[in-house]
């Protein structure tokens, strides 16, 4: 009996001291910082010139801190701020306020902006008239129909001295139905804007977006007229909202606002292509 009694005790101080072991190891693993490893930043880009600047001008200064970049690729940036909502990517940098804020409200999401970016201006551009000194009575005008940039292309049209909108219009949300008076009478067709520079021939002025002028390689120093940039037509860099503060994040504001990016822009912003926003 004593030498199962002793038998007993010893196993049993073996399974103690293993089980402790065991404990001390996982806890050791546990305490170990996860933040020492970097992570993974999964970039959605979409056709324009914001997801291009940031490979080649942001890219670079997050992976000297440790980070890993990839890039999916989209066909527009609908489908990629889905993706960025169901959390299939991180980040992209190829909208604006207004239009993150519209797809926020359609589809229920709470995708937020990191930081503002740097913008390319929308402006009318010419199509079978190359002068605004020709503009005249019934000449055709196609602004693209997503409702953020509908409502900026009527903006610039006001600016434009072309049209004027009724009192008390929200500029973030004007509509044909807005519009007060028509100066000459322009006839204003709605199109996708991806399909805008295939339609100039059916045109008297167009009005497009930077990055659709830039996927369809329109210089900006073709702009007849460019827009007063607003607030809300800023480009930002947007997560879904829990990802905000998240250091990747803070890592990304700041590689934004850095030295190393300011010097890319200086070197690299011909003929004042970008229009770089001073807000945090």
């Amino acid at each position: 009996m004593k030498k199962k009694k002793i038998k007993f005790i010893v196993i049993t101080a073996i399974i103690v001291f293993l089980l402790f072991i065991v404990g001390f190891l996982s806890f050791g693993r546990k305490s170990t910082p996860t933040n020492e490893t970097k992570q993974t930043i999964r970039l959605g880009s979409s056709p324009g010139p914001y997801s291009e600047l940031f490979l080649k001008g942001i890219k670079p200064i997050l992976e000297k801190e440790g980070y890993k970049v990839t890039n999916k690729t989209f066909n527009n940036l609908l489908n990629a701020d889905i993706a960025l909502s169901d959390n299939q990517i991180d980040l992209n940098v190829d909208q604006h306020t207004a239009y993150l804020k519209n797809f926020n409200q359609e589809k229920k999401a709470k995708l937020a902006a990191i930081t503002k970016i740097p913008t390319v201006p929308t402006g009318i551009y010419p199509a079978n008239k190359k002068t605004l000194k020709t503009v005249s009575s019934g000449d055709r005008i196609a602004i693209p129909n997503d409702p953020a940039n509908t409502a900026r292309a009527y903006n610039l049209l006001v600016k434009a001295g072309w049209i004027t909108l009724k009192d008390g219009t929200d500029p973030i949300t004007a509509t044909s139905k807005d519009i007060a008076s028509n100066k000459y009478n322009l006839r204003i067709t709605e199109l996708d804007s991806s399909t805008i520079p295939r339609s100039v021939k059916d045109f008297d002025y167009v009005i497009l977006p930077g990055s659709v002028a830039y996927s369809a390689k329109i210089s900006t120093r073709k702009i007849l007229f460019p827009e007063t940039v607003r607030t809300e037509y800023q480009l930002v860099a947007a997560t879904n909202k829990e990802n905000v503060n998240k250091k990747w994040a803070i890592a990304l504001k700041k590689a934004y606002h850095s030295k190393e990016f300011q010097k890319y822009l200086k070197e690299h912003n011909k003929d004042n292509y970008w229009i770089i926003s001073q807000a945090k």
